[in-house]
């Protein structure tokens, strides 16, 4: 996306999510984030979530398959373009060593710089699926985590919340191993998007990012060993002795499947196709040296739309976070 239209797009995104009190309608951007806040406390110049990143840059090649499902730009066959990838942990805490548990699930933002100056992005994480259904739903949950203390009488807010949302019980305390690498890990983007392709023929996909290597964790011994930033050392080396690559994916959906609730995973016996290939050949320094870099998931081309209406609401609550961050 060209420097100059960040602001615009920040504002717009801002824009579209009113303050409301309505429990079935999204939240103002702000009280999203102040609910993060509320969970891992305000750390100046940071991420109220993911705060802990580390980023590389390299390009990506489409699939000849991508453009049988969409018109976008970088989704034709054999279309080259730089990306940009930040690696990150869950935690909203920018110290947080990488070996603790609310260092999962792992994130991997992936930006797209088109030929025509502007973006696109995908933003992902280590675990297939979302703890709510909606953004309401997610601030209700950051509010009851962020209410339950080690002393708040029970059951706490966070007690009830959960029993009533098995979804959001699973997704916390579901297991979540440590990684041996960055690399090591597949991603999802939990979100549903709509693509057209040259015929006009739709699809709702979901996008997967799988490590060539495969997965590989570490076991309890080793990942208690491990040194507090043992995953942004080692992507550092690994790619620097080679290419860090990855496989873009989209799963499609079936007729019945959700395609506007994150918290439901679709099957995995789903068709897949790939769209091609990420691969990483630099680091590109740490958060400190790109304080500037938002991963917008709005941000889309032609043949690609949104088709869950969290997305929306997601690039107005990361549109807040970068204006507080950069004030």
């Amino acid at each position: 996306m060209k420097e100059a239209a960040i602001p615009v797009l920040i504002a717009a995104a801002i824009s579209l999510l009113a303050i409301t009190t309505n429990a079935d309608e999204a939240p103002a951007p702000d009280a999203v984030v102040d609910a993060i806040n509320g969970v891992f406390g305000v750390h100046q110049g940071a991420r109220p979530v993911h705060a802990k990143g580390t980023v590389l840059s390299g390009t990506f090649i489409a699939s000849p398959e991508a453009a049988s499902l969409t018109t976008a730009p970088h989704l034709q066959a054999g279309s080259s373009v730089p990306v940009t990838v930040r690696f990150s942990n869950f935690a909203g805490i920018p110290t947080i060593a990488d070996n603790e548990g609310l260092a999962s699930p792992r994130g991997m933002a992936v930006k797209f710089k088109l030929a025509d100056g502007s973006d696109t992005n995908i933003v992902a994480h280590s675990f297939n699926g979302f703890p709510a259904a909606t953004t309401s739903e997610f601030r209700q949950l950051l509010v009851a985590l962020g209410t339950s203390k080690p002393d708040t009488p029970k059951p706490t807010p966070l007690d009830t919340f959960l029993g009533d949302h098995p979804i959001a019980k699973a997704f916390l305390t579901a297991a979540k191993p440590n990684p041996v690498s960055f690399a090591s890990l597949p991603y999802y983007a939990v979100n549903a998007f709509k693509f057209t392709n040259k015929d006009g023929t739709a699809a709702f996909v979901r996008y997967q990012i799988l490590p060539a290597g495969g997965e590989h964790y570490l076991n309890e011994a080793d990942a208690k060993a491990a040194a507090a930033s043992y995953l942004s050392d080692e992507i550092k080396k690994r790619v620097g002795d080679g290419p860090v690559t990855f496989t873009l994916v989209a799963q499609i959906a079936d007729a019945g499947d959700k395609v506007d609730n994150p918290s439901i995973a679709w099957p995995a016996d789903r068709k897949t196709v790939s769209l091609g290939t990420i691969s990483l050949t630099k680091s590109a320094g740490d958060d400190a040296a790109n304080k500037e870099l938002i991963f917008m998931p709005n941000a889309v081309p032609a043949g690609i739309e949104a088709a869950d209406p969290m997305i929306a609401d997601r690039g107005a609550v990361y549109a807040a976070s970068f204006a507080r961050r950069n004030p």
